[in-house]
């Protein structure tokens, strides 16, 4: 089973990165859980963020957010949407799912028979 987070919005910050001070490399990014398997893929309701300043290429946690920041995340977190949360069975699971039910009119079908 494959899971990962698909982006879903990125926004560039003009605000001053906590680590370096530059004013022109934050860039916040919203991403939602994306799951992937053999038989069915699936976008959950399950959403996470990042926040990364490029000028000096580092991660930049909630603890180190300054409170324009945090003003300007809130902001932008209250205007995301999230894609709608979705199931798609695959083609392998529609033919399991087909040969199983041929498999039990066929065993009634055997069952039935004889005492006719």
């Amino acid at each position: 089973m494959e899971e990962k987070f698909i982006t879903i919005k990125e926004v560039a910050l003009i605000n001053n990165c906590p680590e370096c001070y530059n004013t022109n490399g934050l860039q916040l990014t919203f991403l939602q859980k994306f799951v992937e398997t053999k038989f069915y893929k699936s976008i959950t309701k399950e959403t996470s963020h990042q926040l990364e300043c490029n000028t000096c290429n580092t991660s930049i946690y909630p603890v180190r957010w300054t409170e324009d920041i945090e003003r300007v995340f809130n902001y932008h977190q209250k205007a995301f949407t999230p894609k709608k949360a979705s199931f798609k069975l695959k083609k392998s699971a529609w033919l399991l799912i087909i040969s199983v039910l041929i498999f039990i009119v066929v065993l009634l079908g055997i069952a039935i028979l004889p005492n006719l």
